[in-house]
């Protein structure tokens, strides 16, 4: 099992229309690839909320291919839209881990 982690610091003034879209359209479109069994939305704790409060989506993975082609089919187009849709108000990173257990 393969876990894309996607971890976000976002602006205080659009946190709670950035949730709401989160929720509502953004992560139904990323399990609407059919590259991803699951997901996990979380807030981070204990983090500097100074510029705003930091959260993570894990999107779980059947297998490498199927994250891969998330990447390749999907990503593009969907991480354009974020960009369209909040601008400078966030900022991200990605990272891919394996399940060990």
């Amino acid at each position: 099992m393969f876990i894309y982690n996607v971890t976000t610091k976002v602006a205080w003034p659009i946190h709670e229309a950035w949730v709401q879209w989160m929720k509502e359209k953004h992560i139904p479109d990323i399990m609407n690839s059919g590259c991803f069994t699951e997901f996990r939305f979380v807030r981070l704790l204990e983090t500097d909320e100074s510029e705003g409060p930091t959260y993570a989506v894990q999107f779980y993975a059947a297998d490498r291919n199927e994250y891969e082609r998330y990447i390749e089919q999907h990503a593009p187009d969907l991480r354009k839209e974020a960009l369209n849709n909040w601008g400078s108000n966030f900022i991200g990173f990605r990272s891919l881990m394996e399940l060990v257990n």
